[in-house]
């Protein structure tokens, strides 16, 4: 690329530097962008470059790979309902070991380590997230929906980037496995965010005749997920993604966390990557007149 080239690449980002100056962006962090090295810093530079030019991330990551892991390294084997892990107490304690006790530092560390200053929480910590079981824990077990976001907590850290891990208790104490899709869109919610971004591991979400959708908007979504076209693990990104809209959040997206820039890609330049999700009724809509 020549240096005119190079120009004209930050020159694309720098109408949406200004459209998101001061806004919160919450990322939703995890599969293989969490576990191969490039990926891993890729990310942590695209989180601290729009920290620097005056965004708001806050992150939430997950650990499904490693939790399964180190479940099965236990003698326990992982199970799924609807894509939500079913969570006895013995998989409890290890999701809380894993999550707050070994993912959650490491992610804080790589950020640091690519000038980020970042802060490591979970839902506990000053009860930032409030939980209860779900309706359907009879199949589930300790695994929680949020009840309650304390948004200060995020608030008081204004000058670092808050890494969340998705665990909270509940009134009587108890400590729950939350989803971190879903916590990142009641976080989202809770701080009026101008964008919900879910990191996976596919390129985003795809129609009846498996096309990748730029663009879904909210009664299709519900169709697809009738229709059994979006299963599991799908579901509750897409359904949180379709809560978030509700409660006050401007845009959300479904990314593919294994694109090298992932982030940058999709807040900086102008068609993005993975899937918009939108509310209201099905329309055409092209993805370079988001902005």
């Amino acid at each position: 690329m020549d240096p005119v080239d190079k120009a004209d690449v930050l020159l694309e980002a720098l109408p949406y530097i200004r459209r998101f100056a001061g806004k919160v962006l919450v990322i939703k962090y995890g599969g293989h962008a969490m576990e191969r090295e490039e990926l891993k810093d890729s990310f942590a530079q695209d989180v601290a470059l729009l920290k620097y030019v005056g965004m708001h991330p806050v992150i939430v990551h997950g650990g499904g790979p490693q939790i399964d892991a180190a479940v099965r390294a236990a003698g326990i084997t992982p199970r799924f309902v609807r894509g939500l892990r079913v969570t006895d107490a013995a998989t409890m304690a290890i999701v809380e070991q894993v999550l707050v006790g070994r993912i959650n530092p490491e992610i804080v560390a790589l950020l640091n380590r690519h000038g980020g200053r970042a802060v490591g929480l979970s839902g506990k910590d000053g009860e930032l997230l409030v939980a209860r079981p779900r309706s359907d824990a009879a199949d589930l077990g300790l695994v929680g929906e949020v009840v309650g976001v304390n948004p200060r907590v995020i608030e008081a850290l204004d000058h670092f980037i808050p890494v969340i891990a998705p665990t909270a208790a509940g009134a009587d104490g108890q400590t729950y496995n939350i989803n971190a899709d879903v916590v990142a869109g009641k976080i989202a919610e809770a701080l009026r965010a101008e964008k919900l971004i879910l990191l996976t591991d596919v390129e985003g979400v795809r129609g009846r005749d498996g096309a990748l959708l730029d663009v879904l908007p909210a009664d299709v979504a519900h169709e697809l997920i009738a229709d059994g076209v979006i299963a599991g693990g799908m579901i509750p990104k897409v359904e949180c993604c379709l809560e978030a809209l509700r409660g006050g959040v401007k845009q959300a997206h479904v990314v593919d966390g294994r694109v090298r820039h992932a982030l940058l890609l999709e807040v900086l330049t102008n068609r993005g990557v993975g899937t918009e999700i939108v509310s209201g009724a099905r329309r055409l809509r092209r993805r370079l007149a988001r902005a």
